[in-house]
């Protein structure tokens, strides 16, 4: 059985923490030029703008930049960076809760997306952690949504990526969350909820629907004051929204969620009133040392620590939801 031959390392640099797009030219194809390919291959670009691509030494092979007139050659490598977009800065700094020369662990803020995706690319963990600690190579083990702050996992070489990811993967990660939400008197917790989810591709919302359940939470009222509580909550399976959505389901919705239940479209530099859902702690059995490992978020939810000044805030700008302390 042949083997693959590895894939080559980008002759280009990272650019604000994001690596350049890599294509692989197809074995077989009716193109005589690169240039055609490049046509073909990025329908959404412009042909001016690929033109100037070639023309000015921004598409490179592995033996440096493409000619523009440079034939195709089936099977190789093209790397050039995409156009970053005007991205609304996060005015939160993410903290390091931990780093060696295996794992970074920090403490990500409300509205910061933990990877590139969407309309979100160098406004996200990865890329600022790429950029401020000088780990170009830095990857994510596990993913936190952006609405969401607390405590997440990178991996700071790729060889190590798979055995991390891996704990997850097989649900080897105690994973808990701390909450702030509506009191309800007449709701019995603790609680296990359990229900089958769907999340469909372009829709923001998932939703509940019958069948086997494959999503499983634990709910645990941990005190109330003034008509909200707080709440522990321990996912036992790893589906998108999951919580939130099962506490919405309980009708004690998550305070500032613009999801559940009711969808809204928050302004892209509305910070006023976060979503009040903390990632508080990873624990588990580290792959590489055999060690017990536990993280904790050293921040608070604003909502519960001073309810008056968070509700107050409304839709303004400048104050992260999840204040760090100590």
């Amino acid at each position: 059985m042949r083997r693959r031959r590895p894939v080559p390392p980008s002759p280009l640099p990272q650019r604000r923490g994001i690596d350049p797009v890599r294509l692989r030219l197809p074995g077989e194809g009716r193109w005589e030029t690169v240039r055609d390919h490049l046509l073909d291959r990025l329908p959404a670009v412009e042909p001016a703008l690929i033109d100037a691509m070639l023309e000015g030494g921004e598409v490179w092979g592995t033996d440096g930049p493409v000619d523009p007139g440079a034939p195709y050659r089936p099977g190789a490598y093209l790397w050039f960076h995409r156009e970053l977009p005007e991205e609304v800065p996060v005015p939160y700094a993410v903290e390091v809760l931990y780093r060696d020369d295996v794992l970074v662990v920090a403490d990500k803020p409300h509205f910061l997306a933990t990877t590139p995706r969407g309309r979100h690319v160098t406004e996200t963990a990865l890329a600022r952690l790429r950029r401020d600690l000088g780990l170009p190579r830095l990857s994510p083990a596990h993913r936190l949504d952006r609405l969401t702050a607390g405590v997440v996992m990178f991996t700071v070489r790729p060889e190590h990526r798979a055995a991390y990811q891996g704990l997850f993967q097989d649900r080897r990660v105690r994973k808990e969350y701390e909450a702030v939400a509506p009191h309800d008197p007449g709701l019995e917790l603790p609680r296990t909820v359990r229900s089958r989810i769907v999340k469909e591709r372009g829709v923001i919302a998932a939703r509940e629907v019958p069948g086997e359940p494959d999503s499983v939470s634990r709910v645990e009222l941990t005190g109330h004051r003034g008509g909200l509580g707080r709440y522990r909550l321990v996912p036992l399976t790893g589906r998108t929204h999951q919580l939130r959505l099962h506490m919405s389901s309980l009708c004690v919705p998550i305070l500032g969620d613009p999801v559940y239940p009711t969808v809204t479209d928050p302004a892209p530099d509305d910070f006023g009133r976060p979503l009040q859902l903390l990632a508080r702690s990873l624990e588990f059995t580290d792959p590489i040392t055999g060690r017990a490992r536990r993280f904790t978020s050293r921040r608070t939810l604003s909502a519960w620590d001073s309810h008056r000044e968070w509700a107050a805030v409304g839709g303004a700008p400048g104050a992260d939801g999840a204040h760090p302390s100590g």
